[in-house]
């Protein structure tokens, strides 16, 4: 259903938040300027070329093309003005969680770090620090438009009249969608591996409560935790709901510099320092040592998966009730195991939205029948660490014609879309006529689809 979408700003602070396998490569040297300015918030020739590499627009008319992506900034730099002024926030935390999400997705792409960095010619770091702010506003903006149109629902009603308001012929043509299940098995370390792995960090704790070496000394050197060990450990602003539950007991009791017990979590041991609270937020540093997984545990989750698909075989285990008692992927553990498509929240995808997750998925699922799944496969999870799967193909649909029987999922997110979208224009009306916006001469023309009042 991509009728909807082509011309939709609700969608362009979503889409930011996907990355584009193309952005960045290789661009030519230009020298930099503000093009606009939204409130307090210039938009820089660099923001716009970047868009414009990344679009990959089939649409010959590189002006027209500038034109629309500069209104996305536009409408990307007023959520933030209206976003600090309503004193929203982003933290750290999640800057950093958004990042590691976006690099590990190019790494994937690529197939090693190495290749990320030969491609883009700088570290990892680098590209993250180069991304940091452009990231945190993408987030700001997106907070701000979930606060305008996030409490906005489609009744079956509403779906029914989006539907049939779409002209016979324009309905449109639905690809071939598949529905995909997994039960993902983690290796678990050794209890020596444990045991190891405490002693090490009970004896970092010792020295940095008997004061001969700093927490941000110790988390810089020992810390296995990529969010915050460059940082000397340090986290900021982290609220609740945003870390594993464990850390969390121990951020919200802690007084200010006083430093935790050891405290496993499901990622290994932790000590954290509080160094201040506000309310239902902190500041902390943390310091992490996972306990180190051997081949004999890789193989075991193995074998444990080898068992779970000889009962799917047999028919002796139901897949979703497998999931719940033998998959360690928490997303899906109580979803039936079915993977959700990041692209349109629901659990249909489209082969190439597959592809552009994990090309490894989509082959598999172009081998199986529905209702088949595979042998177990190795796989890298998020945080890259090695680990098997059974993949499960549920249901594959025909190309057809939408329908509200086959396809109402995806026609209610459609009919919700038109609903924010119409309730997002109305905001955009009304704060763009009391807000500043300048543009410079050379984007003056331009055909916006919003009635910016424009300096």
């Amino acid at each position: 259903m991509k009728n909807l979408k082509s011309n939709n700003l609700f969608y362009s602070i979503i889409f930011l938040l996907y990355p584009s396998f193309q952005i960045h490569a290789q661009q030519e040297q230009v020298i930099d300027r503000i093009i606009a300015v939204v409130g307090n918030n210039p938009i820089l020739h660099s923001e716009l070329e970047s868009q414009f590499i990344q679009a990959e627009s089939l649409d010959s008319n590189s002006v027209r093309v500038h034109c629309k992506l500069l209104e996305d900034l536009l409408y990307q730099k007023l959520l933030v003005t209206q976003a600090k002024k309503d004193s929203l926030d982003v933290s750290d935390a999640q800057v950093d969680q958004e990042l590691d999400r976006r690099v590990s997705y190019y790494i994937r792409q690529f197939g090693s770090e190495e290749r990320f960095v030969s491609f883009y010619g700088k570290t990892v770091e680098d590209y993250k620090t180069e991304l940091r702010d452009n990231v945190r506003d993408i987030l700001l903006a997106q907070q701000m438009q979930n606060k305008i149109s996030g409490d906005i629902t489609a009744t079956p009603s509403d779906v029914k009249a989006y539907f049939n308001a779409i002209p016979e012929d324009s309905v449109p043509f639905i690809s071939i969608e598949v529905e995909v299940g997994q039960i993902v098995k983690n290796p678990q370390p050794s209890a020596e591996a444990k045991k190891e792995s405490r002693k090490k960090i009970e004896d970092i704790r010792t020295r940095i409560v008997k004061g001969t070496s700093s927490f941000a000394t110790m988390a810089a050197l020992y810390s296995e935790d990529p969010g915050s060990a460059n940082k000397g450990g340090l986290y900021e602003h982290v609220q609740r709901g945003q870390f594993v539950p464990e850390w969390e007991a121990w951020a919200f009791k802690l007084k200010p510099y006083e430093i935790s017990d050891v405290f496993e979590t499901a990622y290994g041991y932790f000590v954290i320092q509080l160094i201040q609270r506000r309310g239902n937020e902190v500041d902390a540093r943390s310091l992490l040592i996972a306990p180190k997984v051997d081949m004999k545990a890789i193989l075991t989750a193995k074998q444990t998966l080898d068992t779970v698909y000889d009962l799917l075989l047999k028919d002796s285990l139901k897949f979703a009730d497998a999931t719940i008692k033998y998959s360690d992927e928490g997303e899906t553990k109580h979803n039936g195991g079915l993977i959700v498509n990041p692209f349109t929240g629901s659990t249909r995808f489209k082969i190439e939205e597959l592809g552009q997750m994990e090309q490894s998925i989509a082959f598999a699922m172009e081998k199986l029948q529905v209702g088949e799944f595979t042998h177990p496969l190795p796989m890298t999870t998020h945080d890259g660490k090695q680990a098997y799967r059974i993949l499960y193909l549920k249901s594959r649909t025909q190309p057809h014609r939408a329908n509200l029987v086959d396809d109402y999922q995806a026609i209610q997110a459609e009919a919700l879309a038109k609903k924010k979208q119409e309730a997002i224009q109305q905001w955009v009306k009304k704060k763009a006529m009391d807000t500043y916006v300048r543009v410079v001469d050379d984007y003056k023309n331009c055909s916006f689809n919003n009635k910016w009042i424009i300096q």
